[in-house]
């Protein structure tokens, strides 16, 4: 592999994957939260209402699979990061940011078993009994994924990629 392309690049091209697809998978699951959260009762006027205003049940399929191709992706990488990445930053003591991405990994493994819950609750968007559930599991899993955006970009940036 190392004849076509380098190995830094290979990571990079590979981060900058799971990276598009993040934001893909950020933009679905806010916009359906915030449709789920502040729903429109009137004609959307202004950019915010505009925003929440989005038919909500359309993006179920999106986000699920978004996010485990997020999910795939980020899990390829993370060979390189056991290696590349993480052991020098126990090396040079940045624990707290070890930390906080080995909770990551286990907030990534909790909105994956999510997953088929908030499917179900989506499939039947027609049932209002299913009403508080949907709403709950929707932001839930909106909550999962920023974190795991805002904890991934964090330490991209402490060390960075490749570097």
């Amino acid at each position: 592999m190392s004849a076509i392309i380098s190995t830094n690049t290979f990571w990079t091209l590979w981060l900058f994957a799971h990276l598009i697809c993040a934001l893909g998978l950020l933009g679905a699951v806010t916009h359906q939260a915030m449709a789920v959260a502040l729903p429109v009762r009137k004609p959307a006027a202004g950019i915010v209402a505009r925003f929440r205003a989005v038919p909500a049940a359309g993006y179920a399929t999106a986000v699920c699979a978004l996010y485990v191709i997020v999910f795939l992706i980020g899990s390829f990488i993370y060979t390189q990061y056991r290696i590349a990445i993480r052991i020098p930053l126990e090396a040079e003591h940045y624990y707290k940011t070890g930390g906080f991405f080995d909770f990551k990994e286990h907030m990534a493994a909790i909105g994956l078993v999510l997953l088929p819950a908030y499917w179900y609750f989506w499939k039947n968007a027609q049932s209002p009994e299913y009403d508080n559930a949907r709403k709950g599991v929707t932001l839930v899993l909106a909550v999962i994924v920023w974190f795991l955006f805002i904890v991934g970009h964090v330490l991209n940036n402490s060390r960075g990629f490749a570097s």
